[in-house]
């Protein structure tokens, strides 16, 4: 992209004002979506958003990633006690 821009002159700015959250919709497996729902169901503590993050902040940090917001919530997500099923 930054190739892209120095090409065409165009000066790209972050606006701040966007939300901090945003919405995903993907396609599962369904044995995933399975596995995915009994956990939440055995696991009060937990809920198919807090999960979702979980396994994309540990994807993130484990494969590189430095930002420090993924970071805490790795490192959150660690210390969280749940039961396994």
């Amino acid at each position: 992209m930054n190739q892209i821009n120095q090409e065409n002159n165009i000066d790209v700015k972050f606006d701040n004002s966007f939300p901090s959250k945003v919405s995903l919709e993907t396609e599962l497996s369904e044995s995933l979506y399975e596995t995915m729902k009994d956990f939440v169901l055995h696991n009060p503590t937990w809920d198919q958003y807090k999960l979702i993050n979980s396994a994309l902040a540990t994807f993130l940090v484990q494969n590189g990633c430095t930002d420090s917001s993924v970071s805490e919530m790795y490192i959150n997500q660690l210390f969280t006690p749940s039961k396994s099923f």
